[in-house]
């Protein structure tokens, strides 16, 4: 298709436009899965929100595919795509705190670095990802799991009202009064409906926090997750911890002779005191004795960034993503047979908790529909090297395939690859058939249709 039409139309962007003939084209269609190599005609790098309507309008009115980039972490590549149009909001990256009203009004290119950064100086934060190199928009419109989901809900549990651009270029605010058919459909429906172009959250008490990484021998595996299992379901929702599997990294508190092993591994992040968080953890310990650890005292945003150095931008991505109603004696045998075969220093296997505020909310409230389950296990697959993306992409599916039988039909959006398109409808749930109506009204042609789509109701 000819995009003349469309990059005539992008002349009268403020921010700046890159083609295939601009200085910093390669580094431009970059993202965050060094699988994905798209190259778009034009990447709209927006500053404000007519720059978003401007992109909106030129992909539509000339009939090309738009891809819209918030944080770029989008595993499948949502945020990228061949010969159509990015929109990428990465200079929008405005926030305001309101510490007296503990609310945060956070522009669509924010990460939650950005966001954690901004909120910590007032003692303040609200439930983001485990990565602080995520996008604030892309988590939330998927769900939000996090640290503080237990005490805090989901992200879109936080979320009060999102402006956004629709597909015919119509910019509204969506929230419990406004559009609020919209506002449910954002709290859990992806990237479907338009784009977010700001948001405004509800904040809480969170400022520094006891826990951090424990490393076990995986020999003490089995006798953790049974511990855990019911150790989590009477902890206090202050206590966001979840197990893993992971191969020790090279760092300070790690035995240099142990660099390179797998491990048994336990993230804390108790907002509480000392005493309490190190009383909660004594169960744990009783178990096993870490083999390193290095709990203790920190700001919320190093633990909420603490992955980060080891999961730089451009490692080959491979996820899968799912939900377990409880962590069955069949779930945990199979999370003993493959997560101990992690296949690379970078992948793991993280096991979510779910419980608590999650719960609080009901299952029809909002479009994110697992809220009866207790646990999100998701398998990311990370590696740096392509020659071993088939052995490392095995792993992930054949971890994912032997849990099957112990989890529900969806999975968390978030996590899910570009061949999950056959589970939409089960990832969405019993919420589904109203995300498809709703989709119909703001997006009937299905202008975004580049993420989990929701095709519109017939």
């Amino acid at each position: 298709m000819n995009g003349t039409p469309a990059l005539t139309m992008l002349e009268s962007v403020r921010g700046e436009v890159i083609t295939a003939q601009s200085p910093g084209y390669d580094q431009a269609r970059s993202v965050y899965n060094g699988m994905i190599d798209r190259k778009p005609l034009a990447i709209v790098g927006a500053v404000d929100v007519a720059d978003v309507r401007t992109a909106v309008d030129a992909a539509r009115e000339s009939g090309l595919d738009l891809a819209v980039r918030a944080g770029g972490h989008s595993v499948p590549g949502f945020g990228t795509v061949d010969d159509g149009i990015v929109l990428d909001l990465g200079a929008m990256k405005g926030i305001r705190i309101d510490p007296e009203q503990r609310t945060a009004r956070v522009q669509g290119g924010c990460t939650w670095g950005d966001f954690d950064h901004a909120a910590h100086t007032f003692g303040l934060a609200t439930t983001g990802g485990i990565i602080s190199t995520t996008g604030v928009a892309g988590l939330t419109l998927g769900g939000g799991i996090g640290y503080l989901a237990r005490a805090h809900g989901l992200s879109i549990d936080n979320l009060r009202s999102a402006d956004v651009v629709l597909a015919d270029g119509t910019f509204v605010t969506a929230n419990a009064t406004e559009h609020p058919d919209l506002f449910w459909a954002l709290r859990g429906g992806g990237g479907n409906f338009g784009v977010v172009t700001d948001m405004e959250f509800d904040l809480h008490a969170v400022d520094t926090i006891y826990g951090g990484p424990m490393f076990f021998e995986l020999e003490a595996a089995e006798e953790l997750l049974r511990t855990y299992r019911d150790w989590i379901a009477a902890a206090p929702r202050a206590m966001g911890a979840f197990p893993a599997f992971q191969i020790a990294p090279p760092l300070p508190f790690i035995p240099e002779d142990r660099v390179g092993e797998p491990f048994m591994l336990l993230v804390s992040c108790f907002n509480g005191s000392d005493e309490e968080g190190e009383a909660l953890l004594a169960d744990l310990r009783a178990v096993a004795a870490p083999v390193a650890e290095h709990v203790g005292r920190m700001p919320y945003p190093a633990l909420n960034g603490a992955f980060d150095a080891l999961l730089p931008a451009g490692l080959q991505h491979y996820w899968k993503a799912a939900f377990q109603p409880e962590l069955t004696d069949g779930a945990l045998a199979t999370h003993l047979e493959f997560g101990p075969r992690v296949p690379a220093m970078q992948s793991t296997m993280h096991l979510y908790p779910i419980d608590g505020a999650v719960h609080d909310v009901a299952v029809e409230a909002t479009a994110f529909a697992y809220r009866t389950a207790n646990f999100a296990p998701v398998i990311a697959g990370m590696w740096s090297d392509p020659t071993d993306n088939e052995a490392n992409i095995e792993w992930v599916r054949g971890y994912h395939a032997a849990l099957e039988p112990h989890t529900a039909d969806g999975g968390y959006i978030n996590f899910m690859a570009s061949d999950d398109q056959s589970r939409i409808r089960a990832n969405y749930g019993p919420n589904y058939d109203r995300l498809a109506t709703i989709k119909k009204a703001y997006d009937p042609a299905n202008l975004f249709h580049l993420n989990q789509n929701i095709a519109p109701a017939e």
